[in-house]
């Protein structure tokens, strides 16, 4: 694919996801890695655009340069951000009381330690939805769990139940609690998949995807 017809593709997927105003987000292309600009009014819209991105096929890796800028009546001070983020275990059950929270400037980071990769996730997905973030970043750790007795067949069976994946086209390696993705895949969402899969491994505490993106 031409770098004019992915950047074309990226512009469209854009437009289609309603969470962005594409309108603001400039796009450029070059041998499959496409660059976002310009700037949006929250968080959220900002990792929507990154997310529409990834969804299109032909994108190999994403530099995102979007700036968030809240408008006045948006923004929020570090104290009022940390004691809305305090209360997030309280409305939402995948966030443990573990989790914890600071803050400096509207960049929040996330410390502690949770059971299972989905409480990461639920607990980054959470404070990114506050107005006033600018970013997050995601330091908590992963607690030791017992190993799964066959934690590549674990993996391997997951990827073979997902209807929108080849699961033959992707290798797994577990070495103790580390797994190694290889392979190729014809999209970004397809690559996400797999990676989803291998961190819903009971004991896995780290994932290295190296899976490709088919051309």
């Amino acid at each position: 694919m031409s770098d004019a017809g992915l950047k074309s593709l990226v512009e469209e997927e854009l437009e289609f996801e309603p969470r962005v105003n594409a309108a603001h987000i400039g796009v450029a292309a070059r041998d499959g890695v496409v660059t976002l600009t310009g700037r949006v009014a929250s968080y959220v819209e900002k990792v929507a655009a990154e997310k529409a991105a990834q969804r299109v096929r032909g994108v190999k890796a994403i530099a995102e340069e979007i700036e968030v800028r809240y408008p006045y009546d948006g923004a929020r001070s570090d104290e009022e951000i940390a004691m809305r983020a305090a209360n997030v275990p309280e409305w939402n059950m995948s966030v443990p009381d573990a989790v914890k929270v600071k803050l400096e400037r509207g960049w929040v980071t996330l410390s502690g330690a949770v059971d299972w990769q989905y409480q990461r996730e639920a607990a980054e997905s959470a404070i990114r939805q506050l107005d006033g973030v600018i970013g997050v970043t995601n330091a908590i750790a992963l607690k030791d769990r017992p190993k799964a007795a066959d934690v590549k067949k674990t993996i391997e069976d997951a990827l073979k139940r997902n209807a929108a994946l080849d699961a033959a086209a992707i290798d797994v390696m577990v070495t103790n609690d580390q797994v190694r993705l290889s392979g190729k895949v014809h999209s970004w969402h397809e690559r996400r998949i797999a990676e989803q899969a291998a961190w819903s491994a009971p004991g896995v505490k780290a994932v290295d995807a190296k899976i490709s993106i088919a051309a």
